[in-house]
């Protein structure tokens, strides 16, 4: 068993379920990652076994066909799973964030009607908020729900869908006219079904193809364009216009314990190419793990990978415990990530000319391992949330 990013205190059914998708990946995803990542292709056999898994109902509660399992569970889950191909952990992540919204915020009939078919991995979710010229600035949307008697209607245009193409339900941000004077609270989330695939899936609705991308492949990344697009009010998320912003926050607290989590996956894997190949590769007459050079460069990695585990750990915990975490989600976001992309780095440098190849992963995970950096709000986007935070708890009095 591997030294690094151990979990202490966990359940023999959360060991068996972590067990199980180890062996997994090291059967099924490292071997076929490579081919898969390089043709940019669905990696449809591999998403199969994730469903006979049951992976897709992992936090789902039992009442509706899930496992019920807690945020820490899901977030080691992933972790594993990053460890072999971190565009496969991005097919579950938006499905689980937009499960966890519907779970926590939507209707006996929405959780009936969306849950047990969620679980199975019969309907796939994707999540979207940004749109062209919006970035991280969230409540200047403007994708706009107008009410038309007992239905929307939703003109506008979404991007950086993660599952876009592939899934056949969105939940989406837009605004609507609450008559509230704070923009946030004229936001609200509807819950879009539609056919997979591309072009017009549905009157009104256009998917114009994949993003190409750097890295991040094989998952389809896409634009969402909306035109007319005519939607129930039985579909408005809780029964709540106007709440939509607060839903989606939550989904992305839980959302950024998984990029943590994505980024701990890549660093160990990064680690367990690097020191491989640096006890295979001699120079000088020895392994260049026998070089003072590298051997630091192995140590630092280590406590990287080691602190990035820990503090992701922590943050999942904190949300299980019902305690707010986004200090603490921000903090694990901003460290896994940023210790990602050194780890990830480091262990590029140590391959050295053979790290530039297409032969070999870690040229892979240098592509990857930068998406995690802006996924889910950038790493300034986590300092601000973590300053307000502290500020907040570490107000001067008097």
């Amino acid at each position: 068993m591997a030294r690094l990013a151990q979990t202490a205190g966990l359940t023999d059914v959360q060991s068996e379920i972590l067990a199980t998708v180890r062996q997994f990946v090291d059967k099924e995803v490292i071997p076929h990652a490579q081919a898969l990542e390089h043709a940019d292709e669905y990696p449809a056999d591999i998403v199969e076994g994730m469903k006979e898994m049951g992976l897709f109902g992992l936090t789902i509660p039992e009442e509706y066909g899930g496992l019920g399992e807690s945020l820490l569970t899901y977030a080691l889950v992933v972790e594993e799973i990053a460890r072999g191909w971190m565009s496969v952990s991005g097919v579950i992540n938006t499905h689980f964030i937009v499960a966890h919204m519907i779970s926590r915020h939507g209707t006996p009939e929405q959780k009936q009607h969306f849950l047990p078919r969620m679980a199975t991995g019969e309907v796939r979710g994707s999540f979207s908020m940004s749109e062209p010229d919006l970035g991280s600035d969230v409540a200047a949307i403007k994708t706009r729900a107008r009410r038309d008697g007992d239905d929307y209607v939703i003109d506008g245009a979404k991007m950086w869908l993660t599952n876009g193409g592939s899934s056949n339900l969105i939940a989406l941000l837009v605004k609507t006219d609450e008559g509230a004077e704070k923009p946030h609270q004229n936001l609200t989330t509807f819950l879009v079904e539609k056919p997979s695939g591309f072009g017009e899936v549905a009157p009104g609705l256009t998917i114009p193809g994949k993003i190409d991308k750097m890295g991040y492949k094989g998952v389809d990344t896409t634009e969402a364009v909306f035109d007319g697009f005519r939607i129930g009010a039985d579909k408005v998320l809780g029964a709540a216009p106007g709440k939509g912003f607060a839903f989606m926050m939550d989904g992305v607290e839980v959302g950024r314990v998984n990029v943590a989590a994505r980024a701990c996956g890549i660093a160990i894997r990064a680690f367990e190419l690097a020191v491989e190949y640096a006890q295979q590769r001699r120079t000088f007459g020895k392994a260049i793990a026998e070089h003072q050079a590298v051997a630091f460069k192995l140590a630092e990695m280590a406590t990287k990978v080691e602190a990035a585990h820990l503090m992701m750990v922590n943050a999942a915990r904190l949300k299980d415990s019902g305690e707010r975490n986004d200090v603490e989600a921000g903090m694990a976001k901003l460290i896994a990530s940023e210790y990602c992309a050194e780890v990830t780095q480091e262990a590029f440098r140590i391959h050295g000319g053979y790290g530039y190849s297409k032969e070999y992963e870690i040229e892979r995970l240098m592509r990857e391992a930068p998406f995690l950096l802006i996924g889910e709000g950038t790493s300034e986007i986590q300092k601000t949330i973590i300053s307000r935070g502290l500020l907040r708890e570490y107000r001067t009095r008097g």
